[in-house]
């Protein structure tokens, strides 16, 4: 009767023990998927705010917030963007990490120049672009976002 007794608690324990490996791995690729999708999107903005601030801006100097061209590409494709909001609408699926498929989204909107999270209905010198990464491994959804503004010094 002992012998059945420490048999049932010696299962009892490894069944503990399991389950907490089970987790801890859960767990574990949950933080490498975050990190994943943090680093891709962080290359991503970093990739545009290297771009000129507009198209009209990449050679010549603006004064007047009409010169401003409009949000997204202008005939540009992706290596091409020459310009930070080139990246409005741009998606991409990056399928060449060992352990993940991930999709990144971008959005770039002209915001208010006193408050940044809220976006403006017409143009303005400062542009935010947010990216999101999903992963159907993950089920976490990352969502960055920089402001770009626009300075000329004379």
């Amino acid at each position: 009767m002992l012998t059945i007794g420490a048999m049932m608690l010696l299962s009892l324990v490894l069944l503990r023990v399991n389950s907490g490996f089970l987790s801890t791995n859960t767990v574990l690729m949950e933080t490498k998927f975050g990190v994943l999708g943090v680093s891709l999107a962080t290359s991503v903005m970093e990739e545009a705010s290297g771009k000129a601030f507009d198209e009209h801006t990449d050679s010549n100097t603006v004064t007047d917030l009409n010169d401003l061209s409009s949000l997204g590409p202008d005939g540009e494709v992706y290596p091409n963007f020459d310009d930070f909001d080139d990246y409005d609408g741009y998606e991409k699926i990056v399928d060449t990490m060992p352990s993940a498929i991930f999709q990144i989204s971008c959005k770039v909107d002209y915001v208010n120049t006193s408050n940044p999270d809220v976006v403006s209905g017409s143009k303005t010198w400062n542009k935010k672009l947010t990216v999101t990464v999903t992963s159907p491994s993950s089920q976490d959804t990352i969502r960055m976002s920089t402001i770009y503004s626009y300075f000329y010094y004379r």
